[in-house]
């Protein structure tokens, strides 16, 4: 009889801060996310800290009374990982790691090292060493002999591991080398891209885990990886789709985050061209979390940065089947109605009805919807290919079951 595997996580505590931009629901909402980064990394999560501080300490982050509570629970229950919500400053990441003597982690690095498992393909994992680099190279300063005591877990994956003597100029020679190599793959990409003839491109963007890769799945009838973990598809996926008798090319992209690092966002520039070459986007929402509303401008304000913020635009909001609303008792005369208690049918009389029928409403799980969904698309494409030819007309037909 074989014995059943137990997997052991590295126990982690997690930092944030309360001030004028962040309250105490915004930061457990922000806390919460993170959490989900950290058992993503592997991680297990055993307490959280807050502390009200409008700025952040300079030199540890958070104040001096904090800072002796953490480094008490640290010591006393064998925490492996300090992980904070913001950024570090290299000498906060410094003082806090010379006090607490244990592994510090800044919401960045996480989602770096979450990348780092993530990435299976050549292309990917240069990627997301590049932004790895460029994150270490500020950091550089008495990091190295940290990363020599502490072997393996969170935030290690890397180049960190094995280059215990990498240097400044060092780092600057594999940035730029990285950065040549991914020039080189970036044309040939463009040069894929181009070969794909004139088919009409979507892209199906959105924050992470809100189901974009099932959806792929389900209109593409491929197997592309998903998994209810954040992150799970780091490599675009490019897919031929026939809906009716119309042919178009759907792309799965990475997923987008809250405080997603600049770096990232720079070293996956070819794979977010995908998204800038794309005649149509897909933005799926999970509509079933809490802050739905928050994702779609976290989404938005990287296709502003990308360039992509005015393409033409579905929303599609996904995972109906999991929404679930507050409820107000009938005797409850206190409680103020708020977004929480809404249905769909409330929010689609709300700031969506501006949107029209460029909402859809679907599961992409439980196929809800879908011929709903697919024939949306089809009108889409359809007017974006007779625009492109003409001449090659399209009838719509009268059922998509032959899909």
């Amino acid at each position: 009889m074989l014995e059943k595997q137990t997997i052991e996580h590295e126990k982690a505590v997690l930092i944030g801060i309360m001030n004028r931009e962040q309250n105490e629901e915004k930061v457990t909402e922000y806390l919460d996310e993170l959490e989900f980064l950290t058992y993503t990394a592997g991680g297990e999560v055993e307490k959280r800290f807050v502390q009200r501080m409008d700025p952040p300490d300079p030199k540890t982050f958070i104040g001096s009374g904090k800072m002796k509570e953490v480094e008490k629970f640290v010591k006393e229950n064998d925490i492996g990982s300090v992980i904070f919500d913001d950024e570090l400053s290299p000498a906060q990441q410094r003082n806090i790691e010379k006090q607490l003597k244990c592994k510090i982690l800044d919401r960045t690095t996480l989602i770096l090292d979450i990348f780092a498992q993530r990435a299976k393909t050549s292309y990917a994992r240069t990627q997301v060493e590049l932004a790895q680099y460029e994150y270490l190279l500020p950091r550089l300063t008495g990091l190295w002999t940290h990363l020599e005591r502490q072997r393996g877990g969170i935030g290690m994956r890397g180049p960190g591991e094995t280059e215990i003597e990498t240097d400044r100029r060092i780092v600057r020679d594999r940035i730029s080398l990285l950065k040549k190599k991914l020039a080189k793959i970036d044309k040939q990409m463009e040069t894929q891209r181009g070969n794909r003839g004139s088919l009409v491109r979507v892209a199906l963007v959105g924050y992470t885990n809100v189901g974009k890769s099932t959806l792929m799945n389900v209109i593409s009838k491929s197997d592309v990886f998903a998994e209810n973990k954040l992150f799970a598809t780091l490599d675009t996926t490019v897919r031929k789709v026939v809906i009716g008798n119309l042919p178009f090319l759907l792309t799965d992209t990475v997923g987008f985050i809250r405080k997603l690092p600049t770096q990232l966002v720079e070293s996956f520039k070819s794979t977010l061209d995908e998204v800038r070459e794309a005649d149509l986007l897909l933005h799926v929402v999970d509509i079933s979390h809490p802050q739905f509303e928050e994702h779609i401008d976290s989404v938005n304000k990287i296709l502003c940065e990308i360039d992509s913020a005015d393409k033409s635009t579905i929303m599609v909001f996904n995972k109906i089947d999991l929404y679930k609303h507050e409820t107000i008792a009938e005797d409850d005369l206190v409680t103020e109605k708020t977004e929480r208690h809404f249905t769909i049918e409330e929010w689609k009389r709300t700031w969506m009805q501006r949107v029209g029928d460029r909402a859809l409403f679907i599961s992409a799980l439980n196929k809800e919807n879908l011929d709903e969904f697919k024939k949306r698309v089809y009108d889409e494409v359809r007017d974006i290919h007779v625009t492109r030819f003409p001449y090659n007309d399209f009838l719509y037909p009268e059922h998509l079951d032959q899909y």
